[in-house]
């Protein structure tokens, strides 16, 4: 049998998205209409993915993007064991198809227990994705602040959402590169045992429910599931200067920030490069050629020929990341540059955001020396 995939997608934005695939639909239908519809559609055929070549073996892989169709508000509110039926009869039309390996995107890898029921419910292995997402997130990190002029050696890091599949190990990779580091989460409790993970590492780590934090963080990673219409960072959350890496989906930076704060820099975490010359034949929201970090994992697992469940759950082992930006490097996924609202950001672009962060920092030391 030939190395093959699927990855399970499903519509993010309800209009925009149903759209992609059934243009008239997504026109006359609102979003509670699709909300309702979506109850009762069967899983989507969406299209077969060529071209995808190892950088290290010249070995290609063939795969096929299927989609669960629920929105996210129906997976958060339907009860969690119907969500689990849909998926699995998602994963069983990409078992008809060939697939060896299926990937869950978006929300089909959060709800619940983090794709170990879906795991269950197939004959194929599964994979959330969210090792590598975990990965790029701190490379995006990384390589936006190096592009903004923030040392994240002297710099104060926080993480919103530090306690969830993403948040935490990315907290802990963060400890390791940053003074201080400021951990975000809803309950006291979880975010005070993430702490205790990051424990013995480089940084003074704090844990807090309280988002307002995030003002003293010049490098902000977030990646909750809140799915909170028009986000939950807001302008005023942010200093000048701020770098923002925003791994969720759907964003957790709301639009607001672009509007009105041009001297902060707001990265999506983890858009990446896939080697070969990729066709999805069909449009999911990216340019040509790039892939999300999830979707990615489960491509490197089949050019690796690693046929088997790998990350799974709501605890992913900072080995596993670290295994799985191995394997991807070997093949020639790389980290694609950088996104903000989904637009490219240019050198020039920055530049000028770091120079708006200095007058507006500027004006601040003015006004707070006035009499």
């Amino acid at each position: 049998m030939d190395d093959t995939f699927a990855f399970i997608i499903h519509p993010i934005g309800a209009k925009k998205d149903v759209a992609r695939k059934y243009p008239f639909l997504g026109k006359v239908l609102t979003e509670k209409q699709i909300n309702f519809f979506c109850q009762f559609w069967p899983p989507v055929y969406l299209s077969r993915i060529t071209g995808i070549r190892s950088a290290a073996t010249g070995n290609e892989i063939i795969g096929w993007f299927v989609a669960a169709p629920y929105t996210p508000h129906m997976m958060i509110s339907l009860p969690v064991r119907r969500v689990y039926r849909k998926i699995i009869q998602t994963g069983r039309l990409a078992e008809k198809l060939g697939a060896r390996i299926l990937g869950l995107g978006a929300f089909t890898a959060v709800v619940g227990d983090g794709g170990i029921t879906v795991a269950h419910g197939l004959d194929i292995p599964v994979t959330t994705g969210d090792s590598y997402t975990v990965a790029l997130a701190v490379q995006a990190a990384r390589e936006a602040s190096r592009q903004m002029g923030v040392d994240l050696n002297q710099a104060t890091t926080a993480v919103v959402g530090a306690t969830g599949a993403i948040g935490a190990p990315c907290s802990e990779m963060m400890a390791d590169e940053t003074p201080r580091l400021i951990l975000v989460g809803k309950h006291p409790r979880s975010v005070e045992a993430v702490r205790e993970r990051c424990a013995g590492k480089q940084a003074q780590v704090e844990a807090t429910t309280d988002l307002a934090r995030i003002c003293e963080a010049d490098v902000i990673l977030s990646a909750t599931s809140a799915a909170a219409a028009g986000g939950i960072i807001k302008p005023e959350h942010l200093k000048p200067g701020a770098v923002v890496c925003d791994v969720a989906v759907p964003p957790d930076v709301s639009k607001a920030v672009a509007r009105q704060r041009d001297d902060v820099l707001v990265v999506e975490g983890g858009m990446v490069d896939v080697p070969g010359l990729v066709n999805f034949h069909f449009n999911f929201g990216y340019p040509p050629g790039k892939a999300y970090g999830c979707m990615a994992e489960t491509m490197a697992l089949a050019l690796e020929g690693r046929y088997e469940d790998y990350t799974l759950g709501k605890h992913i082992a900072i080995e596993r990341v670290r295994e799985i930006e191995s394997i991807a490097n070997r093949h020639g996924f790389r980290l694609s540059g950088l996104r903000s609202f989904n637009r490219e950001v240019t050198a020039e672009q920055i530049a000028q955001v770091r120079q708006r962060a200095e007058d507006t920092r500027r004006s601040l030391r003015f006004a707070g020396a006035a009499p």
